[in-house]
């Protein structure tokens, strides 16, 4: 019988690439409660490279992953993990100060270019350009294989011994003297570490645990797929975003995938796109644009889990050294994932932040202690 040493709650990019890594050196349990990996957030992210994206943690973490994006190990993956994609920022008038402050921001972490109105509509010949006040072209984003990477990701967790087990929901969790047990429908298993990496749930699971309460929120966003204008080649354009993000447009495999950006509060779920949000991206597209949405291809919403200053959460809970959160990712996930499942692991192997700060990397702005408003109960069973 497999014996873990580690138990790893949720199989998307987070679960995913810390238990690849933890699996080199411990007997490693990775367990969903779905029955592919990556089903949520993962699964339904838009994800794209980009070292302006995010606050000074995430843009450090995206920088430190550009390596492994461009030049994955040999064997990682069996096609690139990122195709050169641009991203033109627009502004509407009274957003001209929100694109200075993007450009100022986004020059530290990769080409940035303003563009005139004229070499917009170059790029993308729908724009209105009596709604355009300006604009900016930067160079150095990608889209990311989010397939790729996870299943690279797997891959190499089931190369190192690793095992998984899907449609699999947590029926109990109970913390033991030496470590956790975990029963589900089919499983019961103990394990001196847990490692929380459930997405959305992951606040439900601290409660399960008895951690201390970080203030994990699941904000909603929406996005569907529509038909491209005719008589346009729209493979080559850039993606599209407005740079207070009140939409963002992007070609995908033909089609072109819209968004309104939303984040709208909501319990851990199925996510599903609401009509209104749908038609509010639909609104601020055509308002941007000449563009003219008659059929709406597919529509999907995914969850995309903050806490309050926006950073990721990677630690042990001050209260408990053997549960680790790995949460709190945001939207940023996937494009952090190669930096943050390594420092999250090694954190874990190693045991303490004095390798990190010999390397000069700073790791407490990852810490849950920041942000624990109090704690839960010692110990906690559901049935």
């Amino acid at each position: 019988m497999f014996q873990p040493d580690i138990i790893v709650i949720g199989a998307g990019i987070a679960g995913s690439s810390i238990a690849a890594h933890l699996a080199a050196r411990k007997k490693v349990q990775l367990i969903d409660m779905e029955e592919s990996p990556g089903y949520h957030s993962t699964g339904r992210s838009a994800a794209i490279f980009s070292e302006a994206y995010g606050n000074d943690v995430i843009r450090a973490l995206t920088r430190a992953s550009r390596d492994f994006f461009y030049s994955p190990p040999a064997g990682f993956a069996t096609a690139p993990l990122v195709t050169p994609r641009r991203v033109l920022i627009t502004a509407r008038p009274g957003q001209e100060e929100a694109l200075d402050a993007f450009i100022a921001l986004a020059r530290e972490g990769g080409h940035i270019e303003r563009q005139s109105i004229d070499q917009a509509l170059e790029l993308c010949p729908v724009l209105k350009p009596q709604t355009l006040s300006g604009a900016a072209l930067s160079t150095s984003p990608a889209d990311i294989d989010v397939n790729e990477l996870q299943q690279g990701y797997l891959r190499l967790f089931r190369q190192r011994g690793g095992v998984m087990t899907l449609a699999t929901p947590i029926r109990e969790l109970e913390r033991l003297r030496d470590g956790w047990r975990i029963r589900t429908k089919d499983l019961d298993i103990c394990a001196p570490i847990l490692v929380n990496a459930a997405g959305a749930w992951a606040g439900e699971i601290g409660l399960l645990a008895g951690a201390a309460d970080i203030g994990l929120r699941p904000l909603k966003r929406t996005a569907c797929l529509i038909d491209p204008p005719a008589g346009y080649e729209t493979a080559a354009w850039p993606m599209l975003m407005n740079v207070e993000e009140e939409f963002y447009l992007k070609p995908d495999a033909g089609l072109l995938l819209l968004s309104p950006a939303d984040e709208t509060l909501v319990e851990p779920c199925d996510a599903q796109p609401d009509e209104l949000d749908i038609a509010i991206a639909v609104d601020r597209l055509e308002a941007a644009t000449t563009l003219q949405v008659r059929r709406i291809v597919s529509k999907w919403a995914g969850l995309r889990s903050f806490v309050r200053d926006r950073s990721p959460v990677a630690g042990f809970d001050k209260r408990d050294p053997s549960f680790f959160w790995l949460a709190a990712l945001g939207g940023y996930g996937i494009q952090t994932a190669p930096a943050l499942s390594r420092i999250a692991a090694d954190l874990i192997l190693e045991g303490t932040e004095s390798s990190f700060a010999a390397r000069d990397i700073d790791v407490s702005p990852l810490s849950p202690d920041r942000l624990v408003t109090h704690a839960g109960a010692a110990k906690v069973s559901k049935a």
